[in-house]
């Protein structure tokens, strides 16, 4: 700076937000080990998810998750692999369904015990459902009707919503598309998915598509 001419202070939101990522960037690898290491977790929460961590378990997971939610993370995924079942497909989802039953289970109830059930929002899904029919003894993928679960956040506890048909092929009663549950899930976060819009190859293009989409509002307390 040269004698007396007076120091300006420049805000650049561009500068501001490369450093502010970068930071990000440094806090993400080096706070790993401590959200890794659950050996000062009580012995009653690893009875309660059923696993002692560390195990590579769906289980384990939900306990990383419950510990990532308390740091902060606004968004988190947990994927189990194993439910693609074309053959044995009765034995499979029996397997598979002990294998995650008992870590959903036990994340809710940790994140209700504490207090963070209310402000979080679990989502059980998955990519499609499966035909009611039989593929030799398995079954193949279906999206003409299937079933998700919601818990926390806002949504209304201990009910079902909808139904399928006779045969559980297609829902005709209170039907529900994906675009109306991420304008539901959007609404619980505080956004009007009908105002996040932005102009696309001249239609209004909005985070839940160009269709037609609703909150669905049975589904909230």
């Amino acid at each position: 700076r040269r004698p007396g001419i007076p120091t300006r202070r420049l805000d650049d939101p561009e500068i501001a937000n490369r450093i502010s990522t970068t930071e990000l960037a440094f806090r993400m690898p080096t706070s790993v080990p401590e959200l890794m290491d659950v050996s000062a977790e009580p012995q009653h929460v690893f009875e309660l998810y059923g696993t002692k961590g560390g195990d590579g378990s769906f289980a384990s997971n939900c306990l990383l998750a419950r510990r990532l939610a308390e740091r902060g993370v606004r968004f988190i995924q947990l994927y189990h692999r194993d439910w693609d079942h074309h053959g044995a497909v009765k034995e499979h989802s029996a397997g598979t369904a002990a294998e995650v039953d008992q870590g959903m289970a036990a994340l809710i109830t940790d994140l209700k015990q504490r207090g963070m059930l209310d402000d979080t929002i679990i989502v059980f899904g998955s990519e499609f459902g499966r035909t009611p029919m039989a593929q030799g003894n398995g079954r193949d993928h279906h999206l003409a009707g299937f079933t998700m679960w919601f818990a926390g956040g806002g949504f209304k506890p201990g009910f079902s919503y909808g139904a399928t048909d006779e045969f559980g092929y297609h829902a005709v009663e209170n039907r529900v598309s994906v675009h109306d549950v991420h304008a539901t899930l959007l609404h619980q976060m505080g956004i009007d998915h009908t105002r996040f819009t932005w102009k696309f190859q001249g239609l209004d293009t909005k985070l839940t598509g160009v269709e037609e989409s609703r909150v669905v509002s049975e589904l909230l307390v």
